[in-house]
């Protein structure tokens, strides 16, 4: 297996990948939103997960938060902003690559933490990230109240 950072010549099968982490989108937003990763990579990183065979099966997509991050002590924070590994290549180290791969960036520009975040009740990610090293901080369940004009 392979992991590298994602490019245009990846957009096409990065879409995909998108797609399936997060499938209320649509392929037009996901390109939409790979064309402008690009454009503006500055605080990004975007890692495409590949067979031997050069099949894409998983993708990371970090970026550096400057503003506070929840359970964090420093200022930017490497954030993990999606993380996806096919169903068939799932617990075979897939994302555990990835998430090296990202913590390398991160570490090469001096970031000291790295966070992430997962819905209450994806139990599934929960217990993937505990695998891979991080620690829960806190739960958080948002409110909002619609106002009248």
């Amino acid at each position: 297996m392979k992991i590298t950072l994602a490019g245009a010549a990846d957009s096409a099968e990065w879409a995909t990948l998108r797609q399936a982490l997060w499938p209320y989108h649509g392929l037009d937003r996901h390109r939409a939103d790979i064309a402008q990763l690009l454009e503006t990579a500055g605080d990004t990183a975007n890692f495409i997960a590949r067979t031997d065979e050069g099949v894409a099966i998983g993708l990371a997509e970090a970026a550096l938060r400057h503003d506070y991050v929840e359970g964090c002590k420093s200022s930017p924070v490497a954030f993990l902003e999606g993380i996806y590994v096919d169903p068939a290549h799932r617990r075979h180290g897939v994302a555990r690559q990835l998430v090296d791969a990202v913590e390398g960036w991160a570490v090469d520009r001096g970031i000291r933490e790295f966070a992430s975040d997962a819905a209450l009740d994806n139990l599934d990610s929960h217990r993937m990230h505990a695998a891979l090293g991080f620690e829960e901080t806190q739960r958080v369940v948002f409110f909002r109240k619609l106002l009248r004009p």
